[in-house]
Order: C-alpha cells, then structure tokens, then sequence
C-alpha cells in the first residue's frame, strides 16, 4: 500500500532539489523567462516584417506560432538535461544512486522538474506573442494540445538521450546535446513543409515526430481541417523514442555501475 506512495515522494525529492537550487540562486529563474522574451521578440518583428512584404500568408500564425511550439519542445530537452547536468556539475551521482532512488524515480523527476520549468516559458511565450504580436492561440483553444503533448514527449525522449551520453562518455558529451535542437529542426520542417526538403531528407522527417505536428499546424493555420491521424502517429512514434530512450539510459548507467565509472565520475572525460 504504501509503495507507490514511496516512490512517488522519492521521484517528487528530484523536483524539490531544482526547487532549492533555484530560491538558492534566483539568477537560475532568468533563463525560464529572459531566453522567451530574446526568441518571441525578434521572430515576432521578423514575421511582421514577411507580411508587409508578402500578402497571402499568415506569417505572424503560422511562423510565430511553430517558433512558440518548437521553443517549448526544446525547453523540455533542456529542462531534462539541465536537471541533469545539475547532478554532473556537482559531482552528485553517487550520492544519488547510493540511495534507494531507483533510475525509473530519477529519471520521472527529472520529467516532472521539466514539465514544470517548460510550462513556464511556454505560458510567458503565449501571453507575449498574444499581447505583443496578435497570435490567436485562444482561437484554436483545446486543438493546440495535442501538438504539445507530441512535442513534450519527443523532448523528454531527446533530454533523456542526451542525457544517457553524458553519463556514458563524460560532461565533455554536453556539448552533444546543445546542438540536438538545430540538427533536428532542418528535418522537422519546423518552418516549412516537409516537401520543400530534398528527397533524401524525406525518410528522416518522417521517422521524427516534430514533422507530423507542424505539418498539421500549417495545414490548421491555413484553413485546412484538423487531421488526427498525422498527429497519431506522431504520437506513437514519440512514445517508441520515450520508452526507447529510458531503456538506454538503464543500460547505460548500469554499465557505469557495474564498470565503476559511477564512483570515478568526474570532470574529465570518461574512457
């Protein structure tokens, strides 16, 4: 009975570190805001450039809105492997794993603590690209949170992979992580359609769940209906790469366990 009740408080003590980190140093609380106002900003004045200059097209909606969406994805990367990188800093992993904390109550703190930096900044990003440049979120209501459900759980998938590199080879594999969001996004068509990509990038897009929600993004944007299927199967591809990436990050560190690298973690890379 009182088991999940356990393990529950052990998963919530993760989100209570970010928390202490964060009334400890509030200049940790800037980057959940100051980063959104730089990105909204200058891609808010960007489109309201394209639409004095173009006509037919709904820049602000459509560019504006992929810009909040996909920040949000890559702030719940972040939000993960920051988290994280917390623990490598501090050299505070085997003082994690020496307790009961199980990885599976790591890592679903590590998710909770992203979940709620991440809800932050897209809440900051909706209201300034609302109030500032005119995105009608409230228009599409309930329809934007699928896109978002899809694009959070690709996040969490991507953070815990990169994570699991990072405790593989060493806090030198951080620079692994940073560019994830810039590689995927050119096969995504975070910006536009899919079919403007070359033939080759083709099978990569379709095998990256981003691609499936702002297909369908610009699909609403533009007055076509709202199809469920694209975003289904987005879905479950982001949920293969959640479970696929969890099953990673055990492998991994019970290899630095067993191997010792756990005990031996440092600033240097680890061979």
């Amino acid at each position: 009975m009182n088991l999940p009740t356990l393990r529950l408080s052990r998963a919530i003590a993760i989100v209570e570190r970010q928390v202490y980190l964060m009334k400890g140093s509030p200049a940790r609380v800037v980057p959940l805001f100051g980063f959104v106002v730089i990105d909204i900003v200058l891609w808010g004045f960007i489109t309201r450039y394209l639409g004095t200059i173009a006509t037919g097209m709904n820049f602000v909606t459509s560019l504006l809105g992929a810009v909040v969406l996909w920040d949000f994805c890559v702030r719940v990367l972040h939000g993960v492997t920051m988290a994280f990188f917390e623990d490598v800093w501090s050299r505070n992993f085997l003082n994690i794993f020496a307790s009961p904390l199980s990885v599976g109550e790591y890592l679903a703190g590590q998710v909770v603590s992203s979940m709620c930096t991440s809800t932050v900044g897209l809440v900051a990003m909706v209201l300034l690209a609302t109030l500032a440049f005119g995105v009608p979120f409230a228009a599409y209501g309930v329809m934007v949170i699928p896109f978002l459900l899809v694009l959070f759980l690709f996040g969490i998938a991507m953070g815990i992979l990169g994570a699991s590199c990072v405790l593989r080879w060493g806090p030198p594999a951080e620079w692994f992580v940073w560019p994830i969001p810039a590689v995927i996004a050119p096969f995504a068509g975070v910006f536009y359609p899919v079919a403007t990509l070359p033939a080759w990038m083709h099978p990569i897009a379709r095998v990256l769940p981003p691609s499936y929600v702002f297909e369908s993004l610009r699909a609403v944007v533009t007055g076509g209906a709202f199809r469920i299927a694209p975003l289904l199967i987005g879905a479950a591809l982001a949920i293969a790469y959640v479970i696929a990436a969890g099953w990673i990050f055990t492998r991994v560190h019970r290899h630095a366990v067993r191997s010792g690298l756990i005990a031996r973690y440092s600033a240097e890379t680890i061979t």
